[in-house]
């Protein structure tokens, strides 16, 4: 066998099967490589969107909470002064409740008062009556004794 022949038969075999690879074998695995590389591509741009998406609803939600918070300021504050605002009139009620109470007792007390003078001053004509009839030792008739009670009632 002759060195040169194989060597040389070796290099066309070489050559064919390298144009065969090129040619049958080689389209679809770098048809497959750029599909790959056009879906990590596709995934590392969605990844991206992903990534800013995620930076803007974090932004809206600090927004949305500041809002919250200070919503939530705004109606305590609000609550406290309505809660202040409703002690006060209740205070109030309870003020002029209170006047009207210790003032109808007045009322009620000098009605009292009134009433305890007027018996007593019926007492008093009676008694006195009475102690003038003693010391007259005799009867006044009603219509005299009604006149000097009134009379009595009227000086006391």
């Amino acid at each position: 066998m002759n060195l040169n022949a194989t060597l040389f038969f070796q290099m066309i075999v070489f050559f064919v099967l390298g144009w065969v690879t090129m040619k049958f074998v080689w389209p679809p695995i770098t048809k497959a490589i750029e599909e790959r590389r056009q879906k990590i591509a596709e995934g590392l741009a969605a990844a991206d969107k992903g990534k800013s998406d995620l930076a803007q609803t974090k932004a809206r939600i600090a927004a949305m909470e500041e809002s919250a918070k200070s919503d939530l300021h705004v109606r305590v504050t609000e609550a406290e002064k309505h809660g202040a605002h409703i002690v006060e009139q209740a205070r109030a009620e309870a003020e002029s409740e209170r006047a009207r109470i210790v003032e109808q007792a007045r009322q009620e007390a000098a009605q009292e008062m009134q009433r305890a003078r007027e018996s007593l001053r019926n007492e008093v004509a009676d008694l006195a009556v009475q102690g003038a009839g003693r010391i007259l030792q005799r009867e006044v008739d009603a219509k005299a004794h009604a006149e000097l009670l009134a009379q009595l009632k009227a000086q006391l």
